[in-house]
């Protein structure tokens, strides 16, 4: 959770890490790139987290507003529904496309997860789902739970998450089952 300016600045960093170098920025900028919405919603999404954890006074809401009004174009803009204070630093979306991360949700450091993730509820009522450190949730996976997904994970493509995943596992299939524990 991101409560001070250093914190803010952690997150940016991590997040670029996760990016690289800002390679042509200024050219993917000037042609509207996907990649371009992808990183401009996860700077609006860090300043609009700090904005909405630090307690404002009236002159402080300017800059929450800004960061708010930023945070809800962009994330049309990149197909990107994810709730302040839910995905951890280094957070990596490597291609645009439908993701939803509600309140519900908690991403460890250094997570990718690829377009077309549904995580979703198996009956009404409250649930949770924790996804761990540096793990991999690939395109067309569906996480059922609540689960939670242990750190340095990689959930194949199309797999179904019903039932909570041990550290260090690949898992694939309907349901997904563990294939190998990585060393």
């Amino acid at each position: 959770m991101i409560k001070s300016k250093e914190d803010l600045r952690a997150y940016l960093k991590a997040d670029q890490q996760a990016y690289g170098h800002p390679n042509h920025l200024f050219i993917k900028w000037i042609t509207r790139s996907d990649e371009y919405y992808i990183r401009a919603f996860m700077v609006a999404l860090r300043h609009y987290e700090y904005w909405l954890n630090k307690k404002r006074n009236i002159l402080e809401q300017i800059p929450y507003l800004f960061w708010w009004w930023n945070y809800r174009r962009l994330k049309l803009k990149s197909e990107l529904f994810i709730y302040p204070n839910v995905v951890g630093p280094g957070f990596y979306p490597i291609h645009a496309g439908f993701r939803r991360f509600g309140k519900y949700v908690k991403l460890g450091k250094n997570c990718s997860v690829l377009p077309m993730v549904v995580i979703g509820k198996n009956h009404p009522g409250p649930c949770y789902f924790e996804i761990g450190d540096n793990c991999l949730v690939n395109t067309g996976a569906t996480i059922i739970g609540p689960v939670v997904i242990g750190n340095n994970v990689t959930v194949g493509a199309g797999a179904v998450v019903t039932k909570d995943i041990p550290d260090n596992a690949i898992v694939a299939g309907v349901p997904a089952k563990v294939i190998r524990i990585k060393n």
